[in-house]
């Protein structure tokens, strides 16, 4: 079964232009060493009725929007060794400032319980 990466983080949405350009070059490296799917999706439909929307599990502070990605792979085995070589990968090394707050990003790593 497939595993995957998931992200939630709050980004400001005045940086979403940089964001975008950080994670093109991200998702181009994730894809170059092994991942099989790289997504970031901006929130839109944040005010939900009845349910726990993503802004009541990450605050948002004024100008701020929610960013869901995930990273898909063949197995958690094949997660370990293409972040091993993301992590390695000198077009991320060096100082990169993140258009966002890393403190208050929700990460985790799933086993697949459906997948159709």
């Amino acid at each position: 079964m497939p595993y995957v990466d998931g992200y939630v983080l709050p980004v400001p949405k005045k940086q979403l232009a940089v964001y975008r350009g950080i994670a093109r070059k991200a998702g181009k490296i994730w894809r170059e060493h092994g991942a099989l799917e790289y997504r970031e999706c901006v929130g839109d439909d944040l005010d939900v009725k009845g349910l726990t929307p993503f802004p009541r599990r990450i605050p948002l502070k004024r100008g701020e929007t929610v960013v869901f990605s995930w990273i898909v792979f063949r197995s958690r085995a094949q997660r370990d060794r293409v972040n091993a070589k993301v992590m390695k990968d000198k077009r991320l090394s060096g100082p990169m400032a993140m258009p966002f707050d890393i403190k208050r990003m929700l990460y985790g790593g799933f086993k697949v319980l459906v997948d159709l």
